[in-house]
């Protein structure tokens, strides 16, 4: 697929590795094609256990699989490429949250006050620890910031990062016996969680620059095919009976188009991509919402 390297994988795959020393194999493989190129990514789904595959592009993902596959040798399973979604805020929420465990064991306490907004978009996450100085333990803070981070990695909505955020931690409090790093780390975790849901967090979906040229002959299928791709349809030009399409298209309605475009047009059209910005996804209740993670079907 003809596109160009936005700066963070906007798509992911599963990969299943079929026998113990394949797993092995795996991890190594992996470390080394990341530190070879910064635009690839890969981590372990915490609820599923799949390892997951991040990169620029469908045809990315492509390559570093048949690197994988050629120069590796490891055998295994295959998922379907999904978006790399993001999450947001969309609401000022300030929520308090108190853990504590008496029962069994050693006991925990930890109290925290979370105020959580949305920040100015590309803005990334902000803390602030807005507490009298000398107020929480230096390790118990060490702790709050821990969970919170926990959190970032993967949101309430589907599982995917969370973007643009400010967290503030206004109150604290700890017992003298029963508080720790670990139980300020818990309280951080589930307030910072259940914080996001009260602030009616959304999903983000990559939405790609596209450029079709296609025969004139052929326009009016690819069009109407763009459009039902959810195509925001910029610009259409004239040049030597040719049309040039300008087009703004979601990534996760993008997959295989290049094959889909040959059909369309005989091999005759071709067409350009590149990541332009994330927008707000379409409602769950919609024909259109993505899937949730890890709810990745496996091929062979």
């Amino acid at each position: 697929m003809p596109d160009e390297t936005p700066p963070f994988p906007i798509v992911e795959v599963a990969i299943e590795p079929n026998s113990e020393a394949d797993h092995e194999r795996l991890a190594a493989a992996l470390a080394e094609l990341a530190a070879e190129d910064t635009s690839f990514q890969f981590s372990r789904d915490q609820e599923s256990g799949q390892t997951i595959m991040k990169g620029a592009s469908e045809s990315h993902l492509e390559d570093r699989l048949d690197r994988l596959v050629q120069a590796y040798r490891i055998d295994a399973r295959i998922g379907a490429p999904q978006v790399a979604f993001r999450e947001r805020a969309t609401e000022r929420v300030d929520h308090v949250y108190t853990h504590k465990r008496q029962s069994g064991g050693k006991s925990q306490f930890a109290s925290i006050r979370l105020v959580v907004e949305p920040n100015e978009p590309d803005s990334g996450y902000v803390f602030r620890a807005q507490i009298a100085e000398g107020a929480l333990p230096s390790e118990y803070l060490q702790g709050v910031e821990k969970g919170i981070e926990g959190v970032l990695t993967s949101g309430v909505v589907a599982g995917f990062p969370v973007v643009d955020v400010k967290v503030s931690l206004v109150d604290a409090k700890y017992h003298s016996v029963d508080s720790s790093a670990l139980a300020f780390e818990i309280a951080a975790r589930a307030c910072f969680r259940e914080a996001l849901q009260k602030a009616k967090s959304i999903l983000l979906e990559p939405i790609m620059k596209v450029e079709v040229i296609t025969p004139d002959d052929h326009a009016r299928f690819i069009l109407s095919d763009l459009c039902r791709r959810r195509a925001q349809i910029a610009h259409r030009d004239t040049r030597n009976n040719a049309l040039i399409i300008d087009a703004m298209v979601p990534l996760m309605n993008m997959f295989g188009y290049a094959k889909d475009l040959r059909a369309m047009s005989a091999g005759s059209a071709t067409f350009t991509m590149r990541f332009d910005h994330y927008a707000v996804a379409p409602p769950m209740d919609s024909g259109d919402h993505p899937p949730f993670r890890p709810a990745i079907g496996m091929r062979a």
